[in-house]
C-alpha cells in the first residue's frame, strides 16, 4: 500500500518502517534533507543527510546547533537507512538542492523538494528521474502562472542607468542568482551587498560558482557615485520603502510582495505550471501527491490521467 510508505504528520513526511523525514519541520532522530531554505532544514537534528552545499549554509546559519551528525551525501550516491535506498538528484532550486528518490519494496517515490528547470548558474540543474510516485512542490501550481525568463527580467535594470537601485532579494539562492544575473547581463552596475548576504556570497563561491564582482555594502559608494545595486533582505528593503535616494526594485515570483517598488522582476526559483506539467510528463509517474502550495487545479487537470492526492489538505 503506497499509504505505508510515507505519511504526512505535523512535523513533516515520515517513514514510520525506518523512522526518518524529509525536511521535518523539527529537530527529529533522522532528517533527510532537501535543501537549506529555513522551511526546509531545520537545527538540531540527530543525524542529518543533506548535500554538501546544504550542509555549509545550515552551519552557517545555525552554528553549533546545526545538527549532531552530517552525513553528506553527493548527488547519483545511493545511501541506506534500514533497508530503504535513498538518492539525491540537483533540484535546480539553489545551490546543493536536492530531489529525493526513495526505493522501497522495488517502488520508487521521488520527493522533489523546491525545484526549477530555468536554467540557473548557481544551481546545478534540474535531472529528470523516473519514479512510480512523485511528491512534487505546487507553490505556483495554476494555469494563469507562467514565470518570464529570469534573462529578461534583469535587463530591465537598464532602465535605471546612471542611477542607484535599492535590491530586495531573499538572502539565499536569490541574492546569489540576482549577482550573477546583473553581472552577465547589466554590466554598467556595480553590486554591492548588505553585510547579511556576504557571508552566503563567499560560501557559494567557495563551492566554485561564479557570481562576478561584488562588494559589501559602503555609505560612500552609494552617496557619491551611481549605477550601483544594493542587494538587500526583503526587511532591509522595506526599510527603505519611503527612500527618495534610489529607484527600488524586487524580485520574486509573488506579486505580493512587490509592494512600494519602481520595478517588478518576476524571478522566480519555483516550478511554474507548464514546469510541472514537464516533470509529471518526464517522470512518468502515474500517482501524484502534492506538497507545499494547494494542488486542486493540478489534481482537477490530471483527474483522468493520474492519482492525485493533496497530502496538505
Amino acid at each position: 500500500m503506497t499509504e505505508d510508505f510515507f505519511k504526512l504528520t505535523e512535523i513533516g513526511l515520515y517513514c514510520q518502517r525506518y523512522n526518518f523525514y524529509l525536511d521535518p519541520q523539527k529537530a527529529v532522530k533522522n532528517a533527510v534533507i532537501s535543501h537549506a531554505h529555513g522551511d526546509h532544514a531545520v537545527a538540531g537534528s540527530e543525524n542529518i543527510y543533506c548535500t554538501a552545499a546544504t550542509q555549509a549554509v545550515m552551519e552557517l546559519r545555525y552554528k553549533k546547533n546545526a545538527g549532531k551528525y552530517f552525513n553528506i551525501v553527493s548527488y547519483n550516491q545511493p545511501f541506506r537507512i534500514g533497508e530503504t535506498i535513498i538518492t539525491f538528484y540537483p533540484a535546480g532550486h539553489i545551490l546543493g538542492s536536492a530531489q529525493i528518490l526513495v526505493e522501497i519494496d522495488g517502488a520508487r517515490i521521488l520527493y522533489t523538494g523546491d525545484f526549477k528547470l530555468e536554467e540557473d548558474k548557481t544551481a546545478e540543474p534540474f535531472e529528470f528521474v523516473k519514479a512510480d510516485i512523485l511528491i512534487t512542490e505546487t507553490t505556483f501550481a495554476s494555469k494563469a502562472t507562467q514565470h518570464p525568463m529570469a534573462i529578461n527580467e534583469i535587463q530591465k535594470l537598464g532602465r535605471f542607468a546612471n542611477s542607484n537601485v535599492i535590491f530586495g532579494a531573499y538572502a539565499l539562492g536569490k541574492a546569489q542568482r540576482v549577482t550573477q544575473l546583473i553581472n552577465e547581463h547589466c554590466q554598467s552596475f556595480n553590486v554591492l551587498v548588505h553585510y547579511s548576504i556576504a557571508p552566503i556570497h563567499k560560501l557559494y563561491e567557495q563551492f566554485g560558482v561564479n557570481l562576478g564582482k561584488w562588494q559589501i555594502y559602503d555609505r560612500r559608494t552609494m552617496k557619491h557615485t551611481s549605477n550601483n545595486v544594493y542587494v538587500v533582505p526583503p526587511l532591509t528593503f522595506s526599510s527603505y520603502r519611503h527612500s527618495r535616494d534610489a529607484f527600488k526594485v524586487f524580485a520574486s515570483g509573488w506579486e505580493n510582495l512587490q509592494d512600494y517598488c519602481d520595478e517588478k522582476l518576476f524571478i522566480s526559483d519555483h516550478a511554474d505550471w507548464q514546469q510541472i506539467l514537464t516533470l509529471v510528463k518526464e517522470t512518468e509517474a502515474k500517482e501524484i501527491w502534492t506538497l507545499h502550495g494547494d494542488g486542486g487545479e493540478l489534481k482537477e487537470h490530471l483527474q483522468t490521467s493520474h492519482i492525485v492526492k493533496i497530502l496538505n489538505e
